[in-house]
């Protein structure tokens, strides 16, 4: 015969729990008692009838869900699963779903409800439309006289007041409410211009919610042309009509804030694009400054004033060098001119006579006597002395020996 351990057996028994689909999803009615909320934010508690009670647990995250708090001695139907806390070896349910006495089926029906429309496809993200961004008319659908319009209204004229708002009032709980809010969807598809619809109220319970877990209100969100935003009850609620919504919003004032831009932030947004096209252009400017910059540097190189002017200087600087050229050439014929005068003058006959000498001329011919064998006695001469011209007669003349 084998020994277990406590620790084995105790496994044994979650192992066996655990493995019986019957107590992995079921509902139990019973009373409320020792309820208590520990610091962690899980829930335990009992529950009882007249002959018998179980452990309960709850966690944080579902006891978060929970839009009323139970006391001692509430009729409560909650849904979960038994299993085994170990280490104290006792069987507890697990509680997920808490809700008031007689509300269990209806939860049942509507997780049926979910699970039907999810199979059929009708919550799948490809079927999600975007939501505009700069919507000019957005249609609500809500009671007129609830706190929800007016929160919507609110956050609307808070954040983008150009937007058009239009309201298609109904009720928004009671047994007429369902069929009340899928025609109040449907009248604004008759609405020219609808960019967003919003479907709204405000918190609370269960029962208050219970229209916009219904069938044709998810069916009408569907076939809605424009996208459809809820924004139904707080933000711990669910409903089949924020499944089948294009966004889900936790309550009305964050649906209006999701359907419309940030005013503020736009004005931000404007005023530093403003500065950065201020920016853009002033670079811009800058460089067609430069460019225009490096043009005029290349037309003033190739400007016909600017070469012409220089041709003109150049021609005169040549003008300058020619005058500097002539000049020196006729300064040296000057004095090439002066030494061929000062030369000339002084083989100049005159001037050798001025000195005492003279010069005889045949005074027939005018020939220069240069010799005593160009005369004879009784030739005519004429003599020129330095004032004057003396005639004279040859009487003689005389060779001389040298």
């Amino acid at each position: 015969m084998q020994v277990r351990t406590v620790s084995e057996v105790t496994l044994h028994i979650k192992d066996v729990l655990d493995g019986d689909p019957e107590l992995a999803d079921l509902w139990i009615a019973g009373e409320i008692s020792n309820f208590k909320r520990a610091a962690s934010g899980h829930c335990y508690f009992t529950l009882q009838d007249s002959q018998a009670e179980i452990r309960c647990a709850m966690w944080r995250n579902q006891a978060m869900r929970l839009t009323w708090l139970p006391q001692q001695g509430d009729q409560v139907e909650a849904h979960g699963h038994i299993s085994v806390y170990e280490r104290g070896g006792a069987y507890q349910f697990y509680v997920d779903e808490l809700a008031r006495g007689g509300v269990g089926a209806r939860w049942l029906q509507l997780l049926q409800l979910k699970q039907r429309l999810e199979a059929e496809g009708l919550f799948d993200a490809a079927l999600k439309r975007p939501i505009p961004a700069w919507p000019k008319r957005i249609g609500v659908v809500t009671s007129p006289t609830g706190a929800a319009i007016r929160d919507i209204l609110r956050v609307i004229e808070g954040r983008y007041p150009l937007v058009e708002v239009v309201l298609s009032p109904t009720v928004v709980q009671g047994a007429e409410a369902p069929a009340a809010i899928a025609a109040a969807i449907a009248r604004l598809d008759a609405e020219p211009g609808i960019d967003t619809v919003i479907v709204s109220r405000g918190g609370g319970s269960v029962e208050d919610l219970w229209a916009f877990n219904d069938e044709s209100v998810a069916r009408a969100i569907r076939a809605s042309r424009a996208p459809v935003i809820s924004g139904v009850g707080h933000e711990t609620d669910w409903t089949i009509a924020d499944l089948a919504a294009d966004l889900r919003t936790a309550t009305p004032s964050t649906a209006a804030a999701a359907a419309t831009p940030d005013g503020e932030g736009l004005l931000a947004d404007i005023d530093l694009m403003r500065r950065r096209l201020g920016e853009l252009l002033e670079a811009r400017l800058s460089g067609y400054r430069q460019a225009l910059e490096q043009l005029q540097r290349i037309l003033r190189r190739f400007d016909p004033q600017r070469l012409l002017a220089e041709h003109r200087q150049r021609l005169d600087e040549l003008l300058q060098r020619a005058q500097r050229l002539l000049q020196r050439a006729s300064e040296l014929r000057r004095a090439r001119l002066a030494g061929s005068v000062a030369r000339l003058a002084a083989l100049d006959p005159h001037a050798v006579i001025a000195r005492g000498y003279a010069a005889v001329q045949d005074a027939a011919t005018g020939q220069r006597i240069r010799s005593v064998t160009q005369v004879a006695a009784g030739h005519q001469v004429d003599i020129h002395v330095a004032d004057g011209r003396i005639g004279a007669t040859v009487t003689d003349r005389d060779l001389e020996r040298r």
